[in-house]
């Protein structure tokens, strides 16, 4: 069988890709599900190359040592409070590699058409014997690329799914490209390396919805004429269609929805992968494709579901919000210094901790990790609360307390750890906000109303570590930092933490 070797790894390689993507939904099998999927790309890289890559070797080490080099040096350099934006841009480069895709398709399809036109027949009107592929002469054939081979293969009906496919890979692509770049400028704020800076607000252009909804009917009208055999230029304005929808659909998200749309952005990445898969012809692209595609869409309905939001709200941008004033905050915030908070912990029997993304940025994990050692060594129970959008991406606080060496059977997910509040000494809350907001049950008004949080409040005692007195990123005030049981404890988290160490008995 031609490519039996090619298509024996394929399936290894899905194999390792499937158990590296179950793997991970666990902090104790993430390290083995990584290197599942690190075996599994090295064996689809190799078979790739020893089989459709087959005399491309050259050009294909040289991409690949660059690659890797990039690879290395982002690896090596951004910072886990960085990896938000990174996992975004990273998806932009797969949008943009399927729009190239889809785009030498449609040329190899229109060159090889001409071949044909040359040779006196018509592409896909002619069977194949054993001699000639689809009726070019045998030199003509083997003249080929192996992706001009397959194209010269194909009948007229399978030219028309390959220009359908295509369309679906552009627009797609192009739509994951400029709405990756997008989500990667909000992400980052001012520091972002783009020459242009983004607000984290969102923002529409007037006609708001509009717009997306003429883009995409003028999407629908161009693949229409694409098809109809128009010639490239229709794929060109679709192209046009797709970069504008991606642009406005994820400039019209708020911050505080990101981290919903890293998830739906890898969803599109995963699509747009799909379907460079079927215009290549290769299984594996395939099937990698639609596993992440859909684990990309359920992390994305899971996500909206712990901030009780509607996926379509957030997908489009701008529906919903509040619906009247919000209620007035009313109290003060009344700060603590470290030795407050250290008699606190001492006297307490049970602690939990829950972190948040100003933990990240004060790369606080590792202070807060001796502070649990030093907690549990004197005897107190210790555990830590993650709510499902902790953070600036999906699992962001698992892995950094993964990194500190936290054991795993004190880290325990919002529904497990929610009704145990109200037998807890101490609350120690690090760099968060909307997670801890009792206006989401509180206000109905608010941008956050019926979204479930972490009721910390019914803690006996609550300690709020924070840079200052701002709202955070998301802009909504946090009733909680007023609340008679709570107390600000003010600072670097990282300076904080390191202060209360030498206090704990």
């Amino acid at each position: 069988m031609e490519n039996a070797f090619t298509i024996a790894a394929y399936v290894v390689a899905a194999i390792l890709f499937i158990l590296s993507l179950g793997g991970l939904s666990g902090q104790e099998s993430a390290k083995r599900a990584v290197w599942y999927g690190i075996v599994g790309m090295g064996i689809a890289v190799l078979a790739t190359l020893v089989g459709p890559g087959s005399g491309l070797w050259f050009a294909s080490l040289v991409l690949i040592s660059g690659g890797a080099a990039v690879g290395y040096q982002l690896a090596t350099k951004v910072e886990m409070t960085q990896m938000p934006e990174l996992v975004a841009i990273m998806h932009s480069l797969v949008g943009l590699a399927a729009v190239f895709v889809g785009f030498n398709a449609d040329l190899m399809i229109n060159y090889i058409a001409d071949i044909y036109a040359a040779e006196g027949l018509v592409m896909g009107a002619v069977g194949i014997d054993g001699v000639t592929a689809v009726g070019l002469p045998k030199e003509v054939y083997d003249g080929l690329s192996a992706f001009g081979q397959l194209i010269a293969k194909k009948s007229s009906v399978e030219i028309g799914i390959l220009r359908v496919e295509l369309v679906l890979g552009i627009w797609i692509g192009a739509v994951t490209f400029t709405g990756s770049v997008i989500a990667y400028a909000k992400l980052a704020g001012g520091s972002s390396k783009l020459p242009f800076e983004i607000d984290t607000g969102a923002k529409k252009l007037p006609g708001g919805h509009f717009l997306n909804a003429a883009a995409a009917g003028l999407s629908v009208l161009l693949l229409i004429l694409y098809l109809s055999g128009s010639g490239s230029w229709a794929l060109v304005l679709l192209t046009l269609a797709g970069l504008f929808i991606g642009y406005h659909l994820i400039m019209g998200i708020g911050g505080a929805d990101m981290p919903v749309v890293v998830s739906m952005l890898n969803s599109y990445s995963g699509w747009a992968a799909a379907a460079i898969g079927f215009s290549l012809g290769n299984d594996l692209l395939i099937v990698v494709g639609a596993l992440v595609g859909s684990s990309g869409a359920i992390l994305s309905y899971i996500m909206c579901k712990a901030m009780n939001r509607s996926f379509v709200s957030v997908i489009l941008g701008g529906f919903g919000g509040p619906a009247g004033e919000q209620m007035a905050v009313e109290g003060e915030q009344i700060a603590i210094e470290a030795d407050g908070v250290a008699t606190a912990l001492n006297e307490a029997d049970s602690i939990v901790i829950i972190p948040g993304y100003g933990m990240a940025v004060a790369q606080a994990q590792q202070g807060v990790a001796e502070l649990t050692r030093k907690l549990r060594a004197a005897g107190k129970t210790v555990r830590f609360a993650i709510h499902p959008v902790a953070g600036r991406l999906p699992g962001h606080m698992n892995v950094l307390l993964a990194e500190a060496k936290v054991p795993y059977d004190i880290v325990l997910e919002m529904d497990e750890i929610n009704d145990d509040f109200p037998d807890t000494d101490v609350a120690i809350v690090i760099g968060s906000n909307d997670i801890v907001n009792p206006a989401a049950q509180d206000d109905p008004n608010s941008p956050i109303a019926g979204m479930p949080v972490l009721e910390c409040w019914k803690a006996k005692q609550v300690f709020v570590s924070k840079r200052g007195q701002g709202t955070g990123y998301s802009g909504i005030e946090n009733p909680l930092f007023f609340k008679d049981n709570t107390r600000m404890f003010y600072g670097d988290a990282k300076a904080s933490i390191d202060k209360l160490l030498p206090m704990i008995d």
